[in-house]
């Protein structure tokens, strides 16, 4: 979108000069600017997610072993911990933090994935969200309350996000759009809208 704009600026700069753009080029330079534009609102409306935040359920180490059933064990023993305490159990250190919510069911495994960035569709089908930082240990927000994208942070101390896992309150859990589709169908149909703009010209 930026390079979109910086070109308009530099071709509404020089007005006395006939610039000549192929119909290709044109429907080129279209199709950039639009999936641009779709790039950025995409992310725009992105809620990021920090370690501590008021989402945050809490905090674990080492967070290893990290299979599918561990991260649920986790999860739900931090659930089960009092607000602000600490404990050590199925060998990991356990923080929960101060931080209270509406609800908290028991966590069920629903979807593991890798990246910053994570479309939680409508809202209500996924309560925790377990994220692995490696040997930083993993970190653990509750997003029962937040729908559409959110992010991640790429690094928690020295290490990188690794993967993570949302769990959901039980069964009949569904996959999030990762937002591509939306991305490709809007994509699409603008690109269509103008070749047969410029096919009719």
């Amino acid at each position: 979108m930026v390079a979109a704009f910086r070109l308009g600026t530099r071709l509404a700069a020089f007005p006395s000069m006939n610039i000549s753009i192929a119909p290709k080029q044109k429907l080129l330079l279209c199709m950039a600017a639009c999936a641009a534009m779709l790039a950025f609102s995409h992310n725009a409306n992105a809620l990021a997610l920090n370690v501590g935040d008021s989402h945050e359920l809490g905090f674990l180490w080492p967070g290893v072993p990290s299979g599918n059933q561990n991260r649920v064990t986790y999860v739900n023993h931090l659930v089960g911990m009092a607000l602000g305490s600490i404990d050590i159990a199925n060998g990991q250190i356990y923080f929960r933090s101060n931080h209270s919510f509406a609800s908290t069911p028991t966590a069920v495994w629903a979807l593991n994935g890798t990246g910053t960035t994570i479309n939680l569709g409508a809202g209500g089908i996924y309560t925790y969200l377990f994220a692995n930082y490696s040997v930083s240990g993993a970190e653990v927000w509750y997003v029962g309350n937040l729908s559409g994208i959110i992010t991640l942070p790429a690094v928690s101390g020295l290490f990188r996000l690794a993967n993570w896992t949302l769990l959901g309150p039980g069964a009949g859990v569904g996959v999030p759009d990762g937002g591509i589709s939306a991305m490709l169908l809007g994509l699409g149909l603008c690109s269509v809208g103008i070749f047969r703009r410029f096919a009719m010209s």
